[in-house]
């Protein structure tokens, strides 16, 4: 139970957290959209209001190391959280390493199934080294083992990557990993590539935003059906020759060999999808998993197969039932400890973050703490590529939040602004410099209604990738795309993020601390700390102080 404080003084207004995804902090000028972008109210708040620079990446949000770029995902279990958890990726490493992961009853039913009909085991999932979604060493590592177990063939379903990495960087993942099989593969094991396309033309869809995208996935890796091609190398420099595209929007391909698919899959197979991130797994997961009251698409005959996903992707609706690690166990959040209290809460976002601010925000956890209490809004996104409609939602969901202020029904509300991550992962740098614009746009009507509401703001990012549109060097220079300018860059940053707080209520007497040691999950206890109350103390500290002599 929240406790009042000694220390501060509830804000009569709303306290309200804007999350301008994907906007970082980097002094670098060239292929900083954010830099770029012209905007006076963002550049205002900076100059006037107290702000510091939050850590979003690597261990500071739970992920293996400080190589590692932060997500919306784990940005926002953070900031909902108040504290740092192993996430997904550490946790499957540590499960591989352990060798815990082979000894889970999850295995060792794929496993068991796969022997017992002399069948196929089939891997999916987000082909790259990202460490977003996935990581193609765990794939690696399961491969290996399936052999070391008995399985005798295996096939992998190859979803490219380009975003969280170069976005034409397909062959130097598909030709190491195909020399890969070709090594490991005798007389007794047969392991090929099957299928693949694009991680944003098929299969990866989330929040129901485009089913039609999961239905061309299941044509492809199920019923092996589209273009057909002898290799993955192939089918990559095939189809990247004929349509410019970068990897994320390759189109679908189908390996064969002697004019047959090598890997479709059909009754008595196991499957495993290997992301272990949940937003763009839970669909698919749904295809394979759900009755005839699945309605996403149709999806013809349904074989019968044993499936796991590498985490339990929706903790509220056990999806999937079967799953190689156990997720993070989140408890303890700010929206729990917020309901508990009475204090009433708002959520908004367009599709393409709506999970983030209800989902991920609560811990992985679908429902609400208390229905009386919370009122969530979902925008509906544009079915247009991000780079042609860069301002997204940013007017309709701020339509719709001023109006949620004005009414006075809120005590907490927050929102997440989607333009600097979706259009930045497009690698179009002046479509990113107006997705920023649009953002600043959107505060600048939004600030005042706040004031008038006699609240705060506290106004923050999860991650970087505006901020960085080019790719570097190992200098921190930017790369040349060998045509007079510089390769684009759609994966996120190592930066940190800016955290300002927007106070017209105090008259100075709230101030942030100022140190960059601070992180995301110095959020909740921030918020707790502006309504009137001491944080939990299974919280990261707050940021929040008082000016001397207050």
């Amino acid at each position: 139970m929240l406790q009042k404080s000694a220390s501060f003084k509830a804000i009569q207004g709303p306290i309200v957290t804007i999350v301008l995804d994907g906007v970082g902090c980097t002094d670098r000028q060239v292929g900083n959209a954010v830099a770029a972008a012209r905007k006076p109210c963002l550049d205002a708040l900076l100059a006037r209001y107290p702000n510091v620079q939050l850590k979003a990446h690597g261990t500071a949000v739970g992920m293996p190391s400080d190589a590692d770029m932060g997500n919306s995902e784990v940005g926002h279990n953070a900031i909902g959280s108040g504290q740092v958890y192993t996430q997904g990726a550490a946790l499957v490493s540590e499960a591989i390493k352990s060798g815990e992961i082979f000894q889970r009853d999850a295995w060792r039913e794929i496993v068991a199934n796969v022997k017992q009909h002399g069948s196929t085991l089939h891997f999916m999932g987000l082909f790259s080294d990202g460490n977003v979604h996935s990581h193609i060493d765990h794939l690696k590592a399961l491969i290996v083992k399936a052999k070391e177990e008995g399985v005798r063939t295996v096939r992998v379903h190859a979803l490219l990557d380009g975003r969280d990495v170069p976005e034409t960087s397909a062959l130097e993942y598909v030709g190491p990993f195909e020399q890969f099989l070709k090594e490991i593969n005798g007389p007794s094991f047969d392991a090929a590539i099957a299928s693949g396309g694009g991680r944003m033309r098929i299969t990866m869809d989330r929040y129901q935003a485009d089913w039609p995208m999961v239905a061309l996935g299941w044509k492809t890796h199920v019923r092996g059906e589209g273009e057909q091609f002898a290799s993955a190398s192939d089918a990559v420099t095939t189809l990247r020759a004929r349509t410019k595209a970068s990897d994320q929007n390759l189109d679908p391909f189908v390996i064969v060999k002697n004019g047959r698919p090598v890997g479709p899959i059909v009754d008595g197979d196991s499957v495993v999808f290997y992301n272990f991130r949940g937003d763009r797994a839970i669909e698919i997961t749904q295809a394979f998993c759900s009755g005839p009251e699945f309605t996403g698409f149709d999806r013809g005959k349904v074989p019968d197969v044993c499936y796991a996903g590498m985490l339990e992707y929706d903790g509220d609706l056990k999806l999937p039932k079967r799953f190689l690690v156990p997720p993070p166990a989140i408890k303890g959040t700010l929206g729990e400890y917020l309901a508990e209290a009475g204090i009433s809460q708002y959520a908004i976002s367009e599709t393409q973050k709506y999970g983030h601010v209800t989902y991920f925000w609560n811990g992985n956890r679908s429902g609400k703490f208390d229905d009386k209490l919370e009122l969530y809004k979902e925008i509906p996104s544009d079915m247009v590529p991000f780079e042609q409609r860069p301002w997204m939602k940013a007017a309709e969901i701020t339509d719709e939040l001023i109006k949620q202020i004005q009414s006075g029904k809120h005590r907490t509300l927050r929102v997440n602004y989607a333009n600097g991550d979706m259009v930045g992962h497009t690698g179009d740098f002046q479509s990113a410099v107006i997705a920023i614009e649009a953002l600043d746009i959107a505060l600048a009507r939004l600030l005042p209604v706040i004031d008038a509401a006699r609240g705060v703001a506290l106004i923050t990012a999860d991650h970087g990738n505006a901020d960085e549109m080019f790719e570097l060097d190992k200098k921190g220079n930017p790369v040349s795309d060998g045509h007079g300018g510089y390769k684009a860059k759609t994966s996120h940053t190592l930066n940190p993020v800016p955290c300002i707080l927007y106070d017209n209520q105090s008259g100075g007497a709230l101030q942030l601390k100022q140190d960059k040691k601070y992180g995301l999950s110095a959020l909740a206890a921030t918020t707790v700390n502006l309504l009137g109350y001491e944080a939990p103390s299974l919280w990261d500290e707050s940021l929040l102080t008082l000016s001397a002599g207050r």
